[in-house]
């Protein structure tokens, strides 16, 4: 590695790139998967019967470029979002990751800068230095909350072109009350702030929980961010968008690359869209077995986090990364985030959650046992 890393430095990279690690979570061949938040319940039977038809479809106008304006798609994810957005309202790319992407190349650059709340999501400062944007960490409380107060008076201070806040935030879980994205919204007024709402895990919230889709008429400086990984069991078709102001949709038309999204992709969307109900049925169960892990972690007399997501974070560990390994070697993998007492792990079936489950039980039981 390091003699890969000095032959890397020997390019003229960007000064601002040197000594980044790109972004990546372990991929290890384990029975268990629970690091990555995947949905774990894969694509149901009938809505890949649809997607293979979608696709077939697809497959014979392949000899042309597809519609780059994917009008048709995003006809039908301004229907599924509601709130009275239509297709002027909509945007979407490959991945959510590049339609944040883009949001950077319009609104970022050299000179400007883009505040996010750390522990966040690591793709942010990664996204940032992508595209020279100075990416500015921001403070949380000690439990890791935000409150509407602490992150204008922040916005105020450091008045960045761009931040980024997370609902339901990654690594956490938990959700931002609409009163944190309205606060910040008005502190960002004198700058010019983008607001971006990443909402990649809103299905997986409580219900009632209110989206910051409502907060969107009459504030063109706020985005939405959603991705069709998570709830639509999607992540390797690679299929993310958001919602905002029409003018926003138009800034990033000066910055996508010419017919970005495939055909073979809207195609894939359109289908799952199509079939959204089967899709909707594993969220619930997903949120089930979140719930599970959440009582059952306090049992054992861990801390784990309100989740409005499809992953539980928790503390209380004395030596989590030996955890960690000790699940590994019994064939669950679930993610080390780096914080100290603290794993994430993410809502499997009802079958991985138990194999979490009793494995981190019995973990715990033979660290108990150790003398002190």
């Amino acid at each position: 590695m390091n003699d890969q890393l000095e032959r890397l430095n020997r390019l003229p990279l960007r000064e601002n790139l040197r000594g980044l690690a790109p972004y990546g979570a372990p991929q290890l061949d384990v029975p268990i998967l629970l690091n990555v938040n995947e949905n774990t319940h894969g694509v149901p039977a009938d809505v890949q019967a649809a997607i293979t038809a979608a696709v077939a479809r697809a497959a014979k106008g392949l000899n042309r470029y597809p519609d780059r304006e994917f009008t048709e798609l995003r006809t039908a994810l301004a229907e599924y979002l509601g709130h009275g957005l239509d297709a002027s309202n909509i945007w979407a790319a490959n991945g959510s990751n590049e339609v944040l992407q883009q949001i950077l190349q319009a609104f970022g650059g050299p000179g400007r800068t883009a505040l996010g709340f750390p522990p966040t999501y690591s793709m942010y400062p990664l996204l940032a230095s992508g595209t020279d944007t100075r990416y500015i960490a921001g403070q949380r409380a000690d439990d890791y909350g935000l409150t509407a107060e602490s992150a204008a008076r922040q916005v105020k201070d450091l008045q960045p072109s761009i931040v980024f806040l997370c609902s339901p935030n990654n690594p956490t879980g938990t959700g931002l009350g609409l009163d944190v994205v309205e606060e910040v919204y008005r502190a960002g007024e004198a700058s010019q702030t983008i607001v971006i709402v990443d909402e990649a895990y809103h299905e997986f919230a409580h219900d009632g929980t209110p989206s910051a889709l409502t907060l969107l008429p009459g504030r063109e400086r706020l985005i939405v961010s959603r991705t069709m990984s998570k709830a639509f069991a999607l992540a390797g078709a690679r299929l993310g968008y958001m919602a905002a102001a029409p003018e926003v949709t138009d800034a990033l038309r000066l910055v996508r690359l010419p017919y970005h999204l495939s055909a073979v992709t809207q195609a894939t969307a359109l289908a799952a869209l199509e079939y959204r109900a089967a899709l909707m049925a594993d969220v619930e169960d997903i949120k089930r077995q979140r719930d599970r892990i959440v009582d059952e972690l306090r049992r054992m007399g861990l801390t784990p986090a309100a989740s409005d997501s499809n992953y539980v974070f928790f503390g209380g560990l004395d030596h989590p990364h030996q955890v960690w390994q000790e699940l590994l070697a019994a064939g669950v993998l679930i993610r080390d985030v780096g914080i100290p007492g603290h794993l994430r792990v993410t809502a499997g079936t009802e079958t991985e959650t138990t194999a979490f489950l009793e494995s981190l039980e019995s973990i715990l039981a033979r660290q108990a046992a150790l003398p002190a």
